[in-house]
């Protein structure tokens, strides 16, 4: 099928483009919003805030999650902050800073008219929380606080401790629970979207499975938003939630929805080292830490500590402040131990790899407080991280408060994802896609703190408005489920389930998942070349073909069943992992989260290629086994100055 991809982003100065957008876009009479369905599949923050606004503008909202409620939504792990140019600092931020420190951040491989509406929203959503009763830090005066981010050489980013995300999600869920109070929403939860239901070309509804009872039910509605996250998992070890997975994208994308830059993930340089084979997921600490915490590992490889190993070398606290080196303070002097955080990955793995590294196997790095209590003295450093140095404590067993946090880089956030316009809908008319799930608005790297601002952003501020221009041109549609559709899409899901019961093998789904995993952190990790990326392709074909050879799945599928739940997510992202591995081949270049080690400065750093490159990498799926078909949306720079990223 051939796609033209055009943003639809308006033309004119950048700064006025959203209001004169909101302004020609069509607008649905308040009266005729209940005769509206929307389905909103996820309900985290995105999701949540997607479905309460929609909602209290009259439409008629059904809210799918996964979990037992919208409260346990992954967002609740996000710990650091939110973003917004408020200047309350009066340092010099502005919407055009934030702007420039966005694009520049995500290596100039983002759409510049989404970046300014987002950093131009970004203010609005502050005020949003702090009347919904989010308890954001204020200072003494009783301004709200800030604190810096990776990234950025401006104090621009607001926070609740260590628990941002949870108090912001807090936030949403009451704004979601007064419209189904109202009766506007109505929340279905321990529900999995299994599949997209496309009738005429268009988003007509989906295809669930009930978590509890196993039963399959058919959804229809006028347009459907995917708000379900990202693809972190495919790694099996990552920060993210056991739960996340790539189902609904994938699904979507196999029914025309082109899945865009699924090689950018973002390896958070800031979490809990791996302590072996069989861990089923790492633990993300805050890049706030990065603050006040300086980044080194002993400058003398035998002073390494390797757990793994079983190699004694000094402890931290035994080793001179000569010999340190503070890797990062050395090699950026302007930004230290604030660069982005594909920097401070790369840089980590680096000394690692130079035999420097400490902890189990050597895959670990010291982020150290000791200069941070001196200056400030204990009870500030407590009263700014102490909810995460008590997590640190009980997962770990060590006290930061006196020895050095043990860091390394894992799998976090993907930049990836389906691709959308301007107004946020994908590919096939009437689907919509929000928060992490949309390839978004971070380029090839998102700078800290700018998760929980593009998920508010899109959910309270952009959504709202855009699904607004598609429904008034079509007008309300029969909410039908018994359109041949339905049922065709719904056979369809019930002989995927049939098939992966009746299987009947000996490898388990976590063991399959674990494979796919190390291939992919080994191959498609931190760095990556054509021939480990080659080499990769061949191993995930073999796994997805052993998988549906050999996979066990005990019971049934008339209740809960949590391996077939895992079974069908894993096929998933079995498939999900080839086109993401034949991104990466196809990107023959360095940027942000991607780096090719063919395509590397002298000093080590990610060399772009704009010329051939500087485009969003759009993928086709074209039927199982067969190479996904490349599309492209050329990426125009009139505002930010394509450059060499420095942070020196």
């Amino acid at each position: 099928m051939e796609y033209k991809l055009e943003s639809g982003a308006p033309s004119g100065p950048i700064q006025t483009a959203w209001d004169r957008h909101r302004f020609d876009i069509k607008v649905v009479n308040p009266a005729n919003k209940r005769k509206y369905r929307v389905l909103v599949v996820g309900t985290g923050l995105a999701g949540a805030s997607a479905a309460a606004s929609l909602g209290e503008l009259g439409y008629d909202v059904q809210a799918f999650c996964y979990q037992d409620s919208a409260r346990r939504a992954h967002s609740i792990a996000a710990q650091g902050g939110i973003n917004a140019a408020k200047n309350y600092q009066n340092d010099g931020d502005s919407v055009w800073r934030l702007f420039y420190d966005t694009v520049k951040g995500g290596d100039y491989r983002s759409r510049e008219a989404n970046v300014y509406r987002l950093a131009q929203v970004a203010n609005n959503i502050i005020d949003q929380s702090v009347a919904q009763g989010v308890p954001f830090a204020r200072e003494y005066g009783g301004l709200l606080a800030n604190r810096s981010f990776g990234g950025a050489l401006v104090s621009r980013t607001f926070y609740a401790r260590g628990q941002t995300g949870q108090q912001l999600l807090l936030g949403a869920y009451q704004s979601l629970m007064a419209q189904v109070n109202a009766g506007t929403v109505k929340v279905i939860p321990r529900t999995e979207m299994l599949d997209l239901v496309v009738v005429d070309g268009k988003a007509r509804g989906i295809i669930t499975r009930n978590l509890v009872t196993g039963k399959l039910e058919s959804w229809a509605g006028d347009a459907v938003v995917l708000a379900t996250g990202g693809y972190a998992n495919v790694y099996y070890l990552s920060t993210n939630a056991m739960g996340s997975n790539v189902t609904a994208s994938w699904r979507a994308s196999k029914r025309g929805a082109l899945f865009a830059n699924p090689a950018y993930t973002q390896i958070h340089p800031t979490c809990i080292p791996s302590h072996g084979d069989y861990q089923s997921k790492l633990t993300l600490m805050s890049e706030s830490l990065r603050n006040d915490g300086r980044v080194w590992v002993p400058r003398n490889k035998a002073d390494a500590w390797d757990e793994g190993a079983h190699k004694v070398g000094r402890r931290p606290e035994d080793i001179p402040e000569k010999e340190r080196y503070y890797y990062l303070e050395e090699r950026y002097p302007t930004f230290g131990n604030l660069v982005p955080r594909d920097v401070a990955s790369r840089a980590a793995k680096v000394v690692c790899d130079n035999g420097q590294g400490i902890a189990y196997e050597g895959r670990g790095v010291y982020l150290d407080f000791a200069d941070a209590i001196g200056r400030l003295g204990e009870n500030t450093v407590r009263e700014r991280y102490g909810n995460l140095f008590e997590m640190y404590q009980r997962i770990t067993g060590d006290d930061p408060y006196k020895t050095p946090m043990k860091i390394y880089p894992a799998p976090h956030y993907t930049m990836g994802g389906l691709w959308v316009d301007y107004n946020l809908m994908s590919t096939v008319p009437g689907l919509f896609v929000i928060g992490e799930a949309n390839f978004s608005d971070h380029g090839a790297n998102r700078l800290g703190a700018s998760a929980l601002m593009q998920g508010l952003a899109d959910g309270y501020f952009v959504l709202p408005y855009t699904i607004g221009h598609y429904l008034a041109k079509k007008g309300a549609q029969p909410k039908d489920t018994s359109l041949p559709e339905f049922a065709a899409t719904a056979t369809e899901t019930k002989e995927r389930l049939n098939k992966l019961l009746t299987i009947n093998g000996r490898r388990s789904v976590d063991d399959f998942h674990r494979s796919l995993g190390k291939v992919m952190i080994d191959k498609v990790g931190m760095a990556r070349n054509a021939e480990g990326l080659k080499s990769a392709l061949a191993e995930v074909r073999e796994i997805r073909e052993e998988f549906w050879q050999n996979v066990s799945v005990p019971g049934n599928d008339n209740g809960l069943n949590q391996s077939l739940e895992k079974a069908g997510r894993v096929a998933d992202f079995l498939e999900f992992a080839e086109v993401k591995i034949h991104d990466a081949l196809n990107r023959q270049e360095s940027c942000g989260g991607h780096f090719r080690e063919e395509h590397q400065t002298g000093e080590g750093e990610a060399q772009r290629n704009d010329e051939d490159y500087a485009y969003v990498a759009a993928w086709e799926y074209t039927g199982p086994g067969n190479e996904p078909r490349l599309h492209k949306e050329h990426l125009k720079f009139d505002y930010v100055a394509l450059t060499q990223r420095s942070y020196k």
